[in-house]
């Protein structure tokens, strides 16, 4: 299966690390959605930390987004931007809107269901295990982007004004 990095320009990788997801591991109940109707999910985003990042690095940009959903376009499950370049970290539940998790400045875009935060895996039933890349973009500056757009279009900037790139690649199948 592709990456969802197949078509976009080969970037510097750096680390990213979680106490709550793990590279090639299945999600918890915590980052599954109970608001897309999953038994016991939480729809938290997990804890991120990242590091070796490129130098000239003014911003990040946090996503998680699932190649596999049954769209033709993928599903983004969380997409913000703006992050000032002395974040490093972000705790879990960042994602949940008036967490207070968020820096300052931060862009939170509405996600495929259409709301401004973090929703989890909700596969459809029998369609299979999907993966769900949680990535974060170094970038040569800010985004000029705002809370109303969309994250493809925050992705399209994405690929003007990345200079790294971060991921966790994690699964979940509805039974």
């Amino acid at each position: 299966m592709n990456s969802p990095f197949h078509k976009l320009n080969d970037l510097p990788r750096f680390d990213v690390t979680s106490t709550d997801i793990a590279e090639g591991q299945g999600l918890a109940a915590p980052q599954t959605s109970g608001k897309m109707g999953v038994p016991g999910g939480e729809d938290v985003s997990p804890q991120l930390s990242w590091s070796g990042f490129p130098e000239g690095t003014k911003a990040f940009a946090v996503t998680c987004f699932d190649p596999d959903a049954p769209t033709g376009s993928g599903f983004w499950h969380w997409t913000v931007t703006n992050l000032p370049a002395d974040v490093t970290d972000l705790p879990a539940g960042a994602g949940t809107p008036d967490s207070g998790l968020l820096p300052e400045g931060a862009v939170t875009v509405r996600n495929d269901a259409g709301a401004h935060e973090f929703v989890g895996a909700a596969p459809p039933a029998g369609h299979g295990p999907h993966r769900y890349f949680f990535i974060v973009h170094a970038l040569d500056a800010p985004l000029e982007v705002d809370a109303d757009a969309t994250p493809a279009f925050v992705g399209f900037n994405l690929f003007f004004h990345s200079i790294g790139r971060a991921w966790i690649e994690t699964t979940y199948e509805a039974k």
